[in-house]
C-alpha cells in the first residue's frame, strides 16, 4: 500500500494514498517511543504541535516519529485509531480512493484549559474543535460553573 506525506488541504502536511485501500484494513501502525505523559507534556511545552498518542493504561503516551504522525483529523473520517496488543493502529473505516488524504477523529480528552484546539477539516458536520464531543460537554459544564461561580462571589 502506497503512502504518500505531501501538502493538505486539512492542515499543512497530510498522508495520501497512492493505491486503493479497503475498508477494515490496517493502514499504518503509528509508531515511536512510548513515554510517559510528563515526559511527553515536557517535550513539546513550547510547541504549538504534538505528535502525541495515549496508549495502554498507564497514561504513556507514544512520540510519533513515524508517517502516521502526519495523518490529520477529521470530524468525517474515514479512518479511525484502534489499540491491539499494545500498538495503535490506524485502521480504514470505509474504502479509501486513491488520492485520498488520510484522517481519523482525533477525539481528545486532555489539554490546556484555554486551548479551543480548533478544527479546520471543513467537514459538513464539523463541531469545531480536535476534543472529543464528551471533551466539549465537560468544558461547557465547567464554564457554566464558573460562570456561576463568578457571579455568586460578585
Amino acid at each position: 500500500m502506497g503512502l504518500i506525506v505531501r501538502s493538505s488541504d486539512v492542515h499543512a502536511a497530510g498522508v495520501f494514498t497512492t493505491a486503493p485501500i479497503k475498508r477494515r484494513t490496517k493502514v499504518v501502525e503509528y509508531t515511536g517511543p512510548i513515554i510517559s505523559k510528563e515526559e511527553g507534556d515536557k517535550i513539546y511545552e513550547n510547541r504549538d504541535i504534538t505528535y502525541l498518542f495515549s496508549v495502554g493504561k498507564n497514561g504513556d503516551v507514544i512520540d510519533g516519529h513515524g508517517i502516521a504522525a502526519f495523518i490529520n483529523h477529521s470530524c468525517d473520517p474515514n479512518c479511525e485509531t484502534d489499540e491491539i496488543k499494545g500498538k495503535i493502529w490506524i485502521i480504514a473505516i470505509r474504502d479509501i480512493r486513491p488520492g485520498e488524504e488520510l484522517t481519523y477523529d482525533y477525539n481528545l480528552f486532555d489539554g490546556a484549559e484555554n486551548d479551543p484546539a480548533h478544527c479546520h477539516c471543513k467537514a459538513k458536520h464539523c463541531r469545531g474543535s480536535l476534543y472529543s464531543v464528551g471533551e466539549l460537554r465537560k468544558r461547557k459544564r465547567k464554564q457554566k460553573e464558573n460562570g456561576k461561580a463568578d457571579t455568586l462571589s460578585a
